[in-house]
Protein backbone atom coordinates (compact mmCIF):
# COMPACT_ATOMS: atom_id res chain seq x y z
CA UNK A 1 0.00 0.00 0.00
CA UNK A 2 2.62 2.10 0.09
CA UNK A 3 4.43 4.38 3.18
CA UNK A 4 1.58 5.66 4.94
CA UNK A 5 0.60 7.43 8.74
CA UNK A 6 0.37 5.44 11.45
CA UNK A 7 -3.04 6.51 12.29
CA UNK A 8 -4.23 5.57 8.48
CA UNK A 9 -2.82 2.00 8.62
CA UNK A 10 -4.47 1.49 11.87
CA UNK A 11 -7.89 3.16 10.55
CA UNK A 12 -7.76 1.06 7.86
CA UNK A 13 -6.69 -2.02 9.51
CA UNK A 14 -9.44 -1.06 11.72
CA UNK A 15 -12.34 -0.96 8.96
CA UNK A 16 -11.44 -4.60 7.66
CA UNK A 17 -11.57 -6.05 11.51
CA UNK A 18 -7.82 -6.91 10.76
CA UNK A 19 -4.28 -6.37 12.74
CA UNK A 20 -1.83 -4.15 11.72
CA UNK A 21 0.98 -6.02 12.56
CA UNK A 22 5.14 -4.90 12.47
CA UNK A 23 6.97 -7.08 9.76
CA UNK A 24 10.56 -5.41 9.97
CA UNK A 25 10.68 -2.69 12.91
CA UNK A 26 14.16 -1.99 11.74
CA UNK A 27 13.95 -1.41 8.20
CA UNK A 28 13.62 2.32 7.47
CA UNK A 29 10.63 3.06 6.79
CA UNK A 30 9.44 0.19 9.59
CA UNK A 31 7.42 -2.09 7.17
CA UNK A 32 3.89 -3.04 8.54
CA UNK A 33 1.23 -5.42 7.60
CA UNK A 34 -2.74 -5.71 8.21
CA UNK A 35 -3.45 -9.28 8.68
CA UNK A 36 -5.12 -11.16 11.46
CA UNK A 37 -2.84 -12.01 13.92
CA UNK A 38 -4.21 -15.15 15.47
CA UNK A 39 -3.84 -16.85 12.19
CA UNK A 40 -0.29 -15.82 11.54
CA UNK A 41 1.04 -16.88 14.80
CA UNK A 42 -1.28 -20.11 14.41
CA UNK A 43 0.57 -20.87 10.75
CA UNK A 44 3.99 -19.63 12.64
CA UNK A 45 3.38 -22.36 14.82
CA UNK A 46 2.45 -25.00 12.81
CA UNK A 47 5.67 -24.25 10.51
CA UNK A 48 7.94 -24.68 13.42
CA UNK A 49 5.93 -27.69 14.42
CA UNK A 50 7.59 -28.78 10.89
CA UNK A 51 11.06 -27.79 11.49
CA UNK A 52 11.49 -29.28 14.58
CA UNK A 53 9.77 -32.62 12.87
CA UNK A 54 12.95 -32.69 10.71
CA UNK A 55 15.33 -32.15 13.11
CA UNK A 56 17.34 -35.15 14.08
CA UNK A 57 17.97 -35.44 18.13
CA UNK A 58 21.58 -36.83 19.04
CA UNK A 59 21.52 -39.16 21.80
CA UNK A 60 24.40 -40.59 23.78
CA UNK A 61 24.59 -44.89 24.19
CA UNK A 62 26.53 -46.44 26.68
CA UNK A 63 28.29 -49.52 26.15
CA UNK A 64 30.37 -50.32 29.58
CA UNK A 65 32.94 -53.26 29.88
CA UNK A 66 35.76 -54.11 32.06
CA UNK A 67 39.56 -53.63 31.27
CA UNK A 68 40.35 -57.46 31.61
CA UNK A 69 37.14 -58.08 29.28
CA UNK A 70 37.60 -61.32 27.00
CA UNK A 71 37.84 -61.17 23.16
CA UNK A 72 34.45 -62.75 22.22
CA UNK A 73 32.67 -60.01 25.07
CA UNK A 74 34.82 -57.39 23.39
CA UNK A 75 33.48 -58.53 20.21
CA UNK A 76 29.71 -58.44 21.38
CA UNK A 77 30.65 -54.67 22.99
CA UNK A 78 32.03 -53.89 19.65
CA UNK A 79 28.82 -54.59 17.20
CA UNK A 80 26.83 -52.86 19.77
CA UNK A 81 28.94 -49.40 19.44
CA UNK A 82 28.82 -50.15 15.79
CA UNK A 83 25.08 -50.26 15.36
CA UNK A 84 24.43 -47.41 17.61
CA UNK A 85 27.22 -45.04 15.56
CA UNK A 86 25.21 -46.37 12.56
CA UNK A 87 22.10 -45.28 13.94
CA UNK A 88 23.71 -41.61 14.08
CA UNK A 89 23.49 -41.97 18.31
CA UNK A 90 26.84 -40.64 19.96
CA UNK A 91 28.28 -43.57 22.08
CA UNK A 92 29.96 -43.38 25.38
CA UNK A 93 32.52 -46.13 26.36
CA UNK A 94 33.64 -46.75 29.61
CA UNK A 95 35.66 -49.25 31.60
CA UNK A 96 35.22 -49.72 35.23
CA UNK A 97 38.25 -50.39 37.48
CA UNK A 98 37.59 -52.82 40.77
CA UNK A 99 39.71 -52.87 43.56
CA UNK A 100 42.93 -52.74 41.96
CA UNK A 101 42.23 -53.07 38.76
CA UNK A 102 43.35 -48.95 38.36
CA UNK A 103 47.03 -49.95 38.44
CA UNK A 104 46.20 -51.19 34.92
CA UNK A 105 44.43 -48.24 33.30
CA UNK A 106 47.05 -48.98 30.41
CA UNK A 107 45.44 -52.19 29.51
CA UNK A 108 41.48 -50.19 29.59
CA UNK A 109 43.21 -47.55 26.93
CA UNK A 110 44.74 -50.53 24.68
CA UNK A 111 41.08 -51.82 24.62
CA UNK A 112 39.52 -48.44 23.77
CA UNK A 113 41.83 -47.11 21.43
CA UNK A 114 41.34 -51.26 19.79
CA UNK A 115 37.25 -49.89 19.80
CA UNK A 116 37.91 -46.84 17.96
CA UNK A 117 40.13 -48.18 15.78
CA UNK A 118 37.81 -51.18 14.78
CA UNK A 119 34.49 -48.66 14.45
CA UNK A 120 36.87 -46.15 12.46
CA UNK A 121 34.54 -46.72 9.15
CA UNK A 122 31.57 -45.15 11.02
CA UNK A 123 32.55 -43.20 13.63
CA UNK A 124 35.30 -40.99 15.21
CA UNK A 125 36.68 -40.37 18.38
CA UNK A 126 34.99 -37.30 20.19
CA UNK A 127 36.88 -37.07 23.39
CA UNK A 128 40.19 -39.68 23.73
CA UNK A 129 40.07 -41.62 26.64
CA UNK A 130 40.14 -39.79 29.98
CA UNK A 131 40.45 -41.50 33.33
CA UNK A 132 37.47 -40.23 35.73
CA UNK A 133 37.91 -41.25 38.88
CA UNK A 134 37.12 -45.19 38.62
CA UNK A 135 36.03 -44.76 34.82
CA UNK A 136 37.93 -44.25 31.52
CA UNK A 137 35.75 -42.93 29.36
CA UNK A 138 36.22 -42.00 25.62
CA UNK A 139 32.64 -40.65 23.29
CA UNK A 140 32.75 -41.31 19.75
CA UNK A 141 30.55 -40.12 17.74
CA UNK A 142 28.75 -40.71 14.14
CA UNK A 143 30.90 -39.65 10.96
CA UNK A 144 28.70 -37.17 8.53
CA UNK A 145 28.52 -39.70 5.44
CA UNK A 146 28.24 -42.84 7.37
CA UNK A 147 25.05 -41.98 9.34
CA UNK A 148 21.98 -43.23 7.95
CA UNK A 149 23.92 -44.94 4.83
CA UNK A 150 22.43 -48.31 5.61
Amino acid sequence: MGVMDVREALRISGDRELDLVEVAPNAKPPVCRIMDFGKHKYEQSKRDKEAKKKQKTITIKEVRMSPKIDEHDFIVKYKNADKFLKAGDKVKVSVRFRGREIVHADLARTKLNELAQRVSEVGAVERQPKLEGRHMIMILAPKAEGGKSE
